[in-house]
C-alpha cells in the first residue's frame, strides 16, 4: 500500500465494542456491537471517520467551504455541517425534500443550528442532477471569493473509504485486547462507502472475515456495482491492485421495506423493543432496518456456523425525532 492518505483527528476513537447479551441469547449467536454511534455528538456516527480523510484533503487544497448532499435527515450532512463549524469553514447542504420549506426537526434542526447554507431540491433533481447542482454551487461560492470542496453523498468515494479501512485496523486491535475473533461483520449499506472500507481492509490485512452488508435502499445488484466503483477509486492509493469480483461482495437484500427513510410498523416495533432489551437506541433509516434484517436472516439460518458476529452501529439517533408519532407505544 502507498502511504496512507493524511487525515484530521475529529472522531472520539476507538469506539467501544459490547456484547449484546440478551439479543445473543435470543438468536443463539454471540453478537457484539461496535458503537460508532459514539464517535461524537454533533458528529456522531460512521460519517465522521470518512470526513477525517475528505476534510483533510479539502484543507490541503485550500478550501474554506464544504458542499455535500443527502436526504432531508442526512446524518452525513449534519456531520459535515458540524465539522465545518468546528474548523471555521462554511458548509452548504443540498437536501432532497418534497417540501420546499420543511419543518426543522432532527438532523435538519441541527443543520440550521450549525449555520449551514441549505438548498432543498426535489427527488427528481436529486436523483439526476445533484452532482451538477453541487458543481454550480461551487462556482457560486468561488464567484464570491471562496474555494469550495465537494463531498459526494455519504462521503462514499475513494478517499472516504479509508475511514473504514482504518476502522477495521481498530477492530483487529480490539480483538487482540479482548482475546476473541469476529468471523462475521455486518453493516447497513446506504451509499456503499462504509462497506467498501471494511471489505478492502479485510482483503489487504488478510483477516478472512465474512463482511456482510444489508442494503436499506436500492438493491444488491446496484450496490455491488457501486461498491466496485468506490473500491476502484480507493485503489489509486494502493501499489498493488486487489482484484475483486462482483460475487465476492455479499449483500443480503430484502429489507428495504417501503424505501429509503420510510419505516414499516414492524421495523419501528423492533427498534423500540431492542432499546428496551439492550439499552441501545437504533435509528430508523440504517441500523434499525439492518439489525431487523440481521434477526430475520439469523432465524433463517443465514449465520449458522458463526461464532462471533460484530454489528456496526453507524449512528443516526437524531433521525428518530421527526417520526416520533409513528413509533408505537402500547398503553401500560
Amino acid at each position: 500500500m502507498k502511504t496512507m492518505p493524511s487525515r484530521i483527528s475529529l472522531a472520539h476513537l476507538p469506539t467501544p465494542i459490547q456484547k449484546l447479551e440478551r439479543f445473543s441469547a435470543r438468536l443463539g449467536i454471540n453478537i457484539y456491537i461496535k458503537r460508532d454511534d459514539l464517535t461524537g455528538m454533533e458528529c456522531s456516527g460512521n460519517k465522521i471517520r470518512k470526513l477525517e480523510f475528505a476534510v483533510r484533503e479539502a484543507l490541503d487544497q485550500g478550501a474554506d467551504t464544504l458542499i455535500t448532499c443527502g436526504g432531508l435527515q442526512s446524518n452525513h450532512c449534519r456531520a459535515t455541517a458540524a465539522v465545518a463549524a468546528r474548523l471555521g469553514l462554511r458548509s452548504c447542504l443540498v437536501l432532497r425534500s418534497a417540501d420546499p420549506s420543511p419543518k426543522a426537526d432532527g438532523n435538519l434542526l441541527i443543520d440550521r443550528m450549525l449555520g449551514a447554507d441549505i438548498r432543498f431540491i426535489d427527488a427528481d433533481a436529486y436523483r439526476n442532477h445533484r452532482s451538477a447542482i453541487m458543481e454550480s454551487l461551487a462556482r457560486e461560492y468561488e464567484a464570491k471569493g471562496h474555494r469550495a470542496y465537494i463531498i459526494p453523498e455519504g462521503a462514499s468515494n475513494g478517499i472516504g473509504t479509508f475511514g473504514y479501512l482504518t476502522c477495521m485496523e481498530e477492530i483487529a486491535e480490539q480483538e487482540r485486547q479482548m482475546g476473541l475473533t469476529f468471523d462475521t461483520i455486518v453493516d447497513a449499506v446506504g451509499s456503499g462507502g462504509t462497506f467498501a472500507g471494511l471489505f478492502l481492509a479485510n482483503r489487504l490485512l488478510h483477516l478472512e472475515k465474512r463482511v456482510v452488508g444489508i442494503n436499506i435502499c436500492d438493491d444488491a445488484a446496484f450496490f455491488r456495482t457501486r461498491i466496485l466503483e468506490i473500491l476502484e477509486e480507493a485503489q489509486e492509493h494502493l501499489e498493488t491492485k486487489v482484484v475483486i469480483a462482483p460475487e465476492e461482495i455479499e449483500i443480503l437484500d430484502g429489507y428495504v421495506g417501503e424505501g429509503y427513510a420510510l419505516s414499516r410498523p414492524e421495523e419501528l416495533e423492533f427498534i423500540r423493543d431492542f432499546a428496551r432489551l439492550e439499552g441501545i437506541v437504533l435509528d430508523p433509516v440504517y441500523t434499525g432496518k439492518c439489525l431487523y434484517g440481521l434477526q430475520q436472516e439469523a432465524e433463517k439460518g443465514s449465520f449458522s456456523g458463526c461464532k462471533n458476529l460484530l454489528f456496526l452501529h453507524t449512528g443516526g439517533l437524531f433521525g428518530l425525532f421527526p417520526i416520533r408519532d409513528q413509533i408505537p407505544f402500547p398503553q401500560l
